[in-house]
């Protein structure tokens, strides 16, 4: 097992159908202990039978906003599992009402939550948990194409995760000194609650299926995968980077076809 012996922190399991989850799932087969953590009461019933079925009884409250929790988790970690080989910041959240109409209208206070709590939390988790970070250890978060590429309604989102790419480089610099790594998932779009907030997302996963060279989303399963391997030792010279899990849209300029809101065809041509 790749990451038999391994521990980790796993921030941002909403339910069974997060990536978080596909990512502990992924781990947790291959021999990886985990510790979650919840954001309130309500995810607290959600977030502890997940954690059982991966075997582990430690579920922590975490508001990444929350400076009381953070100063705290290293100890809490350090008494239940000793140090950490790794963890996954999968958290953002941005107010529903940023996502909506112009990008041009969006408000100070909705820009400054999108930013604190999907951007800023990535560095004050990563600092929380610095004490009990293994030397070699590894930092994965989670961003979206809507980060370098407009994205129809993504908004304030989509400059937070800019930001966050960005961020994944800096903090890379910052401890590759102490060999630790900090890399960032760009997944395609899948039906998770935080893209319920998302309009028009039945559209947006239609046109993703049809125009990338795979011709089809991806699952939470192939994002699991991609994140055990840079969580692991395999990856040990990767850091910075913004590895996409797509089925290679990024990397189209155009689309072979195009639909409208009902699925029907409005552009379509042989690319070949």
């Amino acid at each position: 097992m790749i990451l038999k012996g391994k521990k980790g922190l796993i921030v941002g399991v909403a339910n069974a159908k997060s990536i978080a989850y596909g990512i502990a799932e992924a781990c947790h087969a291959q021999g990886a202990q985990m510790a979650f953590t919840y954001l309130n009461d309500a995810l607290k019933k959600r977030v502890e039978p997940i954690a059982e079925e991966f075997g582990s009884k430690f579920v922590y409250e975490l508001d990444v906003n929350n400076p009381a929790h953070l100063d705290g988790l290293a100890d809490r970690i350090k008494k239940d599992l000793g140090e950490i080989d790794f963890v996954v910041h999968a958290v953002a959240y941005a107010p529903k009402e940023a996502l909506e109409g112009e990008f041009v209208n969006t408000t100070k206070e909705a820009f400054d939550i999108a930013m604190g709590t999907s951007v800023y939390s990535l560095l004050s988790l990563t600092r929380a948990v610095l004490p009990v970070l293994k030397e070699g250890g590894s930092v994965l978060t989670l961003t979206y194409l809507g980060g370098p590429k407009f994205v129809p309604h993504y908004n304030v989102m989509g400059v937070a995760k800019a930001a966050l790419e960005s961020s994944v480089r800096y903090l890379a610099h910052d401890l590759g000194a102490k060999n630790i790594r900090v890399n960032a998932i760009s997944a395609g779009p899948i039906k998770t609650l935080a893209a319920s907030g998302i309009g028009d997302f039945r559209m947006i996963l239609r046109y993703n299926e049809v125009n990338s060279p795979l011709k089809r989303n991806v699952t939470t399963e192939d994002v699991g995968n991609s994140a055990m391997y840079l969580l692991s030792d395999l990856a040990s010279g990767v850091t910075g980077e913004v590895h996409y899990v797509d089925c290679g849209y990024n990397i189209m300029g155009m689309g072979d076809v195009a639909t409208d809101a009902e699925g029907n065809t409005i552009l379509a041509w042989d690319a070949k």
